[in-house]
């Protein structure tokens, strides 16, 4: 069985994210974007806990799905077409931010823990919030070593599994330029045998982690981290298992060849691929940041040092090596993204908002539209969108690549072209 999921997300008590987000409204945008399987997402949060328990049912092992009579409450809006109805199920996952001291450096790194079931839940946030404040937010803060937090999620169940996140993510990852590692080992330390997959994050790509042969043995995932309904699924995960915690459990401890691929951003787009200083507007590439010793010549700064050159610094193999044991891998494009390039307008305006579902009305899931959808199907309802999703696939993009917390922007489009495909 072949399986999207998206283990990395959030939910309203989580600082910086959308009050949209609860389990009615993940649930109906899970179905627009085509995810089979998704987190809980902030389970240590008890508010949030007490939802899970009340609105989620366990239909298999360690999987749930949302209660019939929540279903209808998602925002009016949010209505989500026939062509894309389907079950969408939930695992116990969520991320923790732990800081602490280690290798006389402080440590700043987040971390996906799982957990088997609802139980095993209760459990964790008991240990949890008997170690620190659980309470103030959705991605606690806990001023734990990364490998006392293990050792408590085994100690709760053999089955829980801790995934580093956004490995490479200069401030809050364990391969952080600002606060990070050089190897899963030197932060594991005995432990680190138990660390059996990564999430890359939206700044950092496949080939970019197949330059380290220290990745090898690792299962490479893809997440969102989404911070609003609308942002689930702009990176995903793709298995090919039974949709029981298990059979994923499996695939990522035992049988990567389980993991069919990931979805991925072009990296170009993370808000740290390259280095440089937003405040005011430099951005540089690893080269660069060597030539001028990774200090700005205007204000002698140091600049932020990207995924881009923190990989360069740790790898050991050259700029386009694959892994033997690498998956397949998708880059795309966001589908209100497109349109709004297209149309002209912001996402979220009314123009925009209304071509994407009139797309998914009448095409399917994004997903589908973005990664399998026939070209020629897609003309049928919208000859520039297809144009746009063909050369998104054949990787033909304009790039402006982000940095120092700036988004980045993938454009398929010159400027003069839209108005020739009218």
């Amino acid at each position: 069985m072949s399986l999207i999921t998206d283990l990395h997300i959030h939910s309203k008590y989580s600082r910086a994210c959308s009050p949209r987000l609860d389990l009615p409204n993940i649930h109906a945008w899970a179905q627009i974007k085509g995810i089979d399987v998704l987190s809980a997402s902030d389970f240590t949060h008890p508010q949030w806990f007490e939802e899970l328990q009340e609105q989620l049912i366990e239909v298999d092992e360690g999987i749930y799905e949302l209660k019939e009579a929540f279903r209808s409450r998602a925002d009016e809006h949010v209505i989500v077409p026939e062509s894309c109805r389907r079950p969408v199920r939930f695992l116990m996952s969520t991320e923790v931010s732990l800081i602490y001291k280690k290798g006389g450096k402080c440590r700043k790194v987040h971390h996906l823990m799982m957990a088997p079931n609802l139980e095993a839940v209760a459990q964790l946030n008991r240990e949890l919030g008997a170690r620190g404040n659980i309470r103030a937010d959705g991605r606690p803060i806990l001023g734990l070593d990364s490998k006392e937090l293990l050792k408590i999620m085994l100690d709760v169940s053999p089955d829980c599994q801790l995934i580093p996140a956004h490995v490479w993510t200069p401030h809050f990852a364990i391969m952080g330029s600002k606060s990070g590692f050089d190897s899963i080992e030197e932060c594991f330390d005995e432990m680190s045998h138990h660390i059996t997959a990564l999430e890359t994050g939206l700044s950092s790509d496949p080939p970019m982690n197949w330059r380290l042969s220290q990745l090898d043995r690792f299962a490479l995932v893809s997440n969102s981290d989404a911070h609003s309904p609308e942002k689930m699924g702009r990176e995903a995960t793709i298995f090919n298992t039974d949709a029981t915690y298990p059979a994923i459990l499996h695939a990522l401890r035992h049988d990567h060849s389980q993991i069919e691929g990931t979805i991925e951003f072009f990296p170009e787009e993370g808000k740290y691929h390259c280095d440089g200083l937003r405040n005011e507007n430099l951005v540089w590439r690893p080269e660069e940041t060597v030539a001028y010793g990774g200090v700005s010549p205007k204000s002698g700064k140091p600049v932020t040092v990207g995924t881009l050159t923190r990989v360069e610094s740790l790898a050991d193999r050259p700029f386009g090596s694959k892994s033997e044991r690498g998956r397949p891998f998708w880059s795309i494009i966001p589908l209100v993204e497109i349109v709004s390039e297209i149309v002209g307008n912001g996402v979220k305006s009314k123009k925009v908002v209304t071509r994407y579902f009139d797309l998914i009305t009448a095409l399917g899931p994004e997903f589908y539209i973005l990664k399998e959808a026939p070209i020629h199907e897609i003309a049928a309802v919208d000859e520039r969108v297809a144009e746009a999703v063909d050369r998104m696939r054949r990787g033909q993009v304009l790039i402006q690549p982000g940095y120092d917390g700036e988004y980045g922007v993938i454009r398929l489009f010159k400027e003069d072209e839209l108005k020739e495909l009218c």
